[in-house]
């Protein structure tokens, strides 16, 4: 059995939920508390960080990692496309996501500027989407599931407005049917 150390709030372990369901394996949550952590959670993740997976005696720390790991471990339904452009384009995103927390975390700490910087972010998400319906590609997968748990939290938690971004809203909308990206905004929704 797969044991997820988890935290509502924290979009990262989202990522990892989110995969989980889409893959339909079953876990277990020890869910951390944030502002309290266990000392034992820095036996699972030096860095004292969740998402934390655990498989028997496999320990994996790193959302990223993870959501690579579960789709070589579980490969139905596949989250990657099967072409390697796409799947490489995909992987970029994923790997540059930095570009897009950097300016969410600053708009959380209220630091000058932070809302122009992600704004821009999200008009760059916006430009992928104008020429493609997912950010993995043709099809939903890995990519989509990185980013869309900070897209939701801006929206919902912070009042970041998607109005002028058509494609973006649209992906977002169209994610929202997906029964694993629901249960996301559900927790969204009760935080």
């Amino acid at each position: 059995m797969i044991t997820l150390y988890d935290a509502d709030r924290c979009p990262y372990c989202a990522r990892v939920r989110i995969a989980l369901a889409e893959k339909g394996v079953e876990y277990e949550t020890v869910e951390i508390d944030l502002d309290d952590r266990p000392s034992w959670i820095y036996e699972k993740n030096p860095l004292g960080r969740v998402p934390v997976l655990e498989e028997d005696t496999f320990v994996l720390p790193e959302s990223a990692v993870i959501n690579e790991y579960l789709e070589e471990r579980y490969p139905e339904p596949p989250l990657w496309p099967a072409d390697a452009a796409e799947r490489a384009l995909g992987r970029l995103l994923v790997f540059r996501f930095d570009q897009l927390s950097k300016p969410y975390y600053a708009l959380r700490r209220d630091e000058d500027g932070a809302r122009e910087r992600l704004d821009a972010e999200l008009a760059k998400l916006n430009a992928i989407l104008d020429a493609q319906p997912y950010l993995t590609g043709r099809e939903f997968g890995l990519a989509d599931i990185a980013y869309v748990p900070w897209i939701v939290r801006a929206r919902d938690r912070m009042s970041v407005d998607l109005g002028g971004l058509g494609a973006l809203a649209e992906w977002l909308e169209r994610l929202s049917e997906r029964p694993a990206i629901a249960a996301e905004l559900d927790v969204v929704a009760a935080l």
